[in-house]
């Protein structure tokens, strides 16, 4: 084989949630070298631009709100909305691990609080946790990748791209890497595939989701793949490639998105010809895009009232949406109908509550909404250790994989996706592969 320009333990694909989680913990053993060869933090990645909700049963903050819950039956809810029994096993293995790095991200350091106001359709407990202040994703990653600049035995190399991955008889050995204009072959005991999705990748979106039709994306550019192939190369196996994480909650022309839990607040969601066409909280925002995809112009007005924007309006998303005027305001129900172009009858109609649902009361805000795709949910089979399969079933040595290369948890459509999978299956697939390359206890 050709030289090696450098070797490590340890090489990471990519520098979001799965990248920096596995370097996390894979660096607790002082004796592994690990290197992080992210795309571009510039471009960012999907954990940045996400709401960084930390989906986990059984936390200590549960406890303290008085909730019962659990892994197994956070497993059981993600499974239940998915109906993929077959992957049961990573979802249970991810679930089981969730509370501990919730918990282990907060005694970094981090500021961490049960979203008591966040329900979401498909769960049976109240079980997102957020950052205080509802600051995002963005300062979750900052906040870890500065823990990760504390360990020594770790490399985390911006603007390096990988562009290949180095095999020898069929075990990964290492990776290729674009930096600086000249390509480094770095030698490596075990690789791990922690990039992002394919949702930027017009032709395999164009394969593997044309059913979405021509969603607004807002996902990030370096969605691109890449790793997908490389994968495929040494026996690797794609499964529910047809599901991505998609949103019904993006704002026409501005691209922000709107709350999932105003629908818990009394929100209304009206198509153009004025009817109330969804039960709105019987939908998580992932399949509320393929209804919004059958509306006419592909669009809706979400309306709520001053109670609904109480209980919403210091979520990163609203905020982002008040910011860039993505929401309207209207004192009466005569001029919330005009803006609507329906008559003022049509409109009360339309508002009319469901049974056992609050009645919303002037002054109104409003945004018309239509479907988004986030990012891709499909990608390769993995055991619940992270190692990536061949055909028989069979780990490929040396390679594993998390995060969007990874098979998710939406199962083979989008309409499976519950609040909170893509940080889960990120986050903690990055935990339990770095655990099993650290030789240390967990």
């Amino acid at each position: 084989m050709t030289a090696w320009d450098t070797e490590v333990d340890v090489a990471v694909v990519g520098g979001g949630a799965c990248g920096v989680m596995t370097a996390l913990r894979a660096a607790r053993d002082p004796g592994r070298l690990v290197a992080v060869f992210e795309k571009s933090t510039r471009e960012g990645c999907n954990a940045a631009i996400s709401s960084g909700s930390l989906a986990a049963g059984g936390t200590r903050w549960q406890a303290a709100a008085g909730i019962e819950d659990s892994p197994k039956q956070h497993a059981d809810d993600i499974l239940r909305a998915s109906g993929d029994e077959e992957w049961r096993p990573v979802v249970e293995a991810l679930c089981a691990a969730a509370a501990d790095l919730v918990e282990w991200i907060a005694d970094t350091g981090y500021p961490i609080e049960l979203g008591t106001d966040m329900p979401r359709a498909g769960m049976t407990a109240r079980r997102l946790h957020t950052d205080t202040g509802r600051l995002g994703g963005a300062r979750l990653m900052r906040h870890l990748r500065a823990v990760l600049e504390t360990h020594d035995n770790v490399a985390f190399v911006d603007e390096a791209p990988v562009v290949n991955l180095v095999s020898h008889e069929g075990r990964a050995v290492g990776v290729v890497v674009s930096q600086n204009g000249s390509l480094q072959r770095v030698k490596a005991d075990a690789v791990v595939l922690a990039s992002d999705g394919f949702a930027n990748a017009p032709a395999l979106v164009e394969e593997h989701l044309p059913h979405l039709g021509t969603p607004f994306y807002g996902g990030v550019s370096t969605s691109t793949g890449d790793a997908l192939a490389w994968a495929l190369r040494l026996g690797g196996q794609l499964r529910n490639m047809g599901a991505g994480l998609r949103s019904g909650l993006v704002v026409v022309g501005h691209g922000t998105r709107v709350s999932p839990a105003l629908p818990f607040n009394g929100a209304v969601l009206v198509n153009r010809d004025g009817e109330r066409f969804v039960d709105e909280e019987s939908k998580g925002y992932s399949s509320m895009a393929g209804v919004l995809r059958h509306q006419p112009g592909e669009r809706a007005a979400m309306v709520w009232d001053a109670t609904a924007m109480a209980a919403t309006r210091e979520s990163e998303m609203m905020r982002e949406c008040l910011a860039a005027g993505a929401i309207q305001d209207r004192p009466t129900i005569e001029a919330l109908a005009g803006s609507l172009s329906l008559t003022t009858a049509a409109t009360e109609r339309a508002l009319t509550p469901l049974p056992g649902r609050r009645s919303l009361t002037a002054p109104y805000h409003f945004a018309w909404v239509t479907h988004g795709l986030l990012t891709t949910q499909g990608g390769l089979v993995i055991d619940p250790s992270g190692r990536v399969l061949n055909a028989e079933g069979e780990p490929i040595p040396g390679l594993y994989a998390g995060g969007g290369t990874a098979c998710g948890l939406a199962g083979p459509h989008s309409d499976g996706y519950l609040s909170g999978n893509g940080l889960l299956s990120a986050f903690g697939m990055g935990w339990i592969i770095g655990d099993a390359l650290a030789a240390v206890p967990a």
